[in-house]
């Protein structure tokens, strides 16, 4: 605007926004042609705007307005710069607007980071979310790794265990159970375990946690004798799905969350065992960045993968007799 010289305009910028009420007084002052107008409309006296647009001219080291005992007029300068803070000021109000619906209505993208197995109990209840909230444009992302929610740029993460960052909120998940299964071809070949002890007589399939390195532990009974078993490892996996179709092709017995073997058992492929004897509970979180102010599209999420997500009891189990 030729106010300064390239050198100091970047400090005339500076001094502009750190005077907003000087822009804002200005503006009215321009379009009211009189102080007494602009005051009236920013429920401010008369003085006051006037103290602010002084002090946003020195800022500025021009002068904006003539002024007289009867009248406000907008110098050369003052026409040029009203027409540009006009229009950042309308833009400013449009963005508070377009703001406020947004947290009325829920809708824009929304980040979400699951475990690789996370689909098959999302998926089946994701078309009444999205029938419901048609605006909110999901990205979904499945792996195993341990996210950082905040640096990767994620609005919620679905995980299971248990809470290491106290910086996020969490919701609880409804919890689910593991179960201990084989396929239908592997029980009538090599039997049916009726006992804890019959599994150290069969080959099993074992999870290796991607993250750590470690195997899982069945936790089968509340006996301490039996962390005494031994379960013959047939097969180490890293992957949730590969243990699924490993078991479904007769490799074993397998220990997995009864949502991954639900359909398997439902079209009967796979058959629990041992059921009696499964009293292990998963647990699952939604976790998001701690904010004062929820965003509807998270709130929305959250609430309905808590109202259901992990509600449903497993069904199409045969009974675990021969």
């Amino acid at each position: 605007m030729g106010l300064h010289s390239s050198h100091s305009g970047l400090n005339g910028c500076n001094s502009v926004t750190d005077n907003l009420s000087g822009v804002i007084a200005f503006v009215n002052t321009a379009q009211a042609l009189s102080f007494v107008g602009a005051a009236r409309v920013m429920g401010i006296s008369a003085s006051a705007v006037g103290k602010n647009v002084a002090k946003l001219e020195a800022s500025l080291n021009v002068r904006l307005l003539h002024r007289s005992t009867r009248k406000v007029a907008l110098t050369a300068e003052g026409q040029l710069f009203y027409e540009r803070c006009r229009k950042i000021l309308d833009d400013l109000q449009d963005a508070r607007a377009m703001l406020s619906h947004a947290m009325q209505a829920p809708r824009g993208k929304l980040r979400v980071s699951l475990p690789t197995i996370g689909y098959r109990f999302l998926f089946p209840h994701l078309p009444a979310f999205r029938k419901a909230y048609p605006e909110i444009e999901l990205e979904l992302d499945f792996n195993d790794h341990l996210v950082d929610v905040i640096e990767e740029g994620f609005d919620v993460v679905i995980r299971s265990g248990g809470l290491a960052d106290s910086t996020l909120m969490a919701r609880r998940l409804g919890p689910f159970r593991f179960v201990l299964c084989a396929s239908p071809d592997y029980l009538r070949d090599n039997g049916r375990p009726e006992t804890l002890a019959d599994l150290e007589r069969h080959p099993c399939l074992r999870y290796r946690f991607a993250t750590t390195g470690k195997i899982m532990e069945w936790t089968l009974t509340a006996n301490p004798a039996m962390t005494q078993l031994h379960l013959p490892a047939a097969l180490t996996l890293n992957n949730m799905e590969a243990m699924l179709k490993a078991a479904m092709d007769g490799h074993g017995i397998a220990y997995m969350p009864d949502f991954l073997a639900r359909e398997a058992l439902a079209h009967g492929q796979l058959e629990t065992v041992l059921d009696g004897h499964c009293d292990d509970q998963g647990q699952f979180w939604a976790l998001w960045p701690s904010s004062r102010h929820l965003s509807p599209k998270i709130r929305v999420f959250v609430d309905f993968v808590a109202e259901h997500l992990f509600t449903a009891p497993l069904t199409g189990n045969p009974p675990a007799t021969r």
